[in-house]
Parts: structure tokens; C-alpha cells; sequence
């Protein structure tokens, strides 16, 4: 794995929702190049930061009630 594949990949595998292979080839990218450990060591503060800073907000049942007739319509089409 090279930078630029660590960069298109890094919030998957924040997310945990990188595949294990490749998943495998980001830890070892990162055990051997140290711009791109703290690439990621700064966007997993960050998230963090965000996270903790922010609090949940609900949509309104109006709002949830729309969407989901919306997607009903949609799949009903299909």
C-alpha cells in the first residue's frame, strides 16, 4: 500500500469498515511510514474531538414520517 491509498482509505478504516486484507496492508504501511501514522493519529483525534463535542439531535417525526414514505414510494416502484 502506498500514501495516496492510505489517504483514499483512512476514514473506512477509521470507520471499521475497511476489509481485513486491506485493513492488514494499512497497519503495516503505517509500521513503516511515520507521515502517514500521524496522518491518520490526527484524524482519529479529530473525530474523536468531534464526537465528544456534539451532541445527538433527533430529526423531527415529521421530517422521519417524509422520508419514509418517500422511500416506500421509491420501493414500491422498483
Amino acid at each position: 500500500m502506498l500514501c495516496d491509498d492510505v489517504r483514499r482509505v483512512v476514514y473506512f478504516f477509521l470507520d471499521g469498515s475497511l476489509a481485513d486484507g486491506k485493513q492488514k496492508d494499512l497497519r503495516s504501511h503505517l509500521s513503516r511510514c511515520p507521515d502517514c501514522d500521524q496522518r491518520i493519529g490526527v484524524q482519529k483525534r479529530l473525530r474523536n474531538f468531534v464526537k465528544t463535542r456534539l451532541s445527538p439531535v433527533s430529526a423531527p417525526e415529521r421530517l422521519k414520517l417524509r422520508v419514509t414514505r418517500a422511500l416506500r414510494a421509491i420501493c414500491a416502484t422498483d
